[in-house]
């Protein structure tokens, strides 16, 4: 089951990214929004694997201090559905927690999540068709702006137990 490692936002930006998912569920479109669980909010994913090691776990491995995030523009990746996200425009902060984390995950990570492979983004809504993602983009695109904040805190998100904890 996935075990992830995600960035969460400060209020500001946490609330910014919350209204671009309303948005888009106001205009009957996919969005994040749809998910209500507790645990659902706006992050960035920074590890991704079937099993952490408890150094991570624990915050040993990785520690966190809080840092500056811009978020910029859309961005839309393809596969067998699509998915919108907001890019994050990489910072020495960013990249250099990432590494971080890459080297205590280590080659568990999925492949994408690999330094040099990976694009922080936040997500918008997953799963749309071409029709719903051009819908989508032409509607936020209408008032995006680079959104400025701080990645406040380093989460573990455990899939299988459906919890989540904060490390660093």
């Amino acid at each position: 089951m996935v075990q992830s490692a995600e960035l969460l936002l400060d209020a500001g930006l946490d609330a910014a990214v919350r209204r671009e998912w309303a948005a888009l569920s106001d205009a009957e479109l996919p969005s994040q929004n749809r998910h209500r669980g507790e645990s659902n909010r706006p992050h960035i994913t920074m590890a991704v694997a079937s099993w952490m090691p408890d150094a991570v776990d624990d915050g040993a491995a990785v520690r966190f201090d809080p840092f500056q995030v811009r978020l910029g523009g859309l961005v839309v990746f393809g596969g067998r559905t699509i998915t919108l996200a907001r890019l994050v425009v990489p910072s020495n902060d960013l990249l250099d927690l990432h590494a971080r984390m890459f080297e205590a995950v280590g080659e568990r990570s999925l492949d994408h999540l690999q330094p040099g492979r990976w694009t922080p983004h936040v997500t918008l809504a997953r799963r749309l068709t071409p029709e719903e993602a051009g819908d989508a983009v032409r509607l936020l695109s209408r008032n995006i702006e680079d959104l400025l904040g701080s990645a406040v805190a380093l989460r573990r998100w455990d899939g299988e137990a459906k919890r989540e904890w904060r490390i660093g």
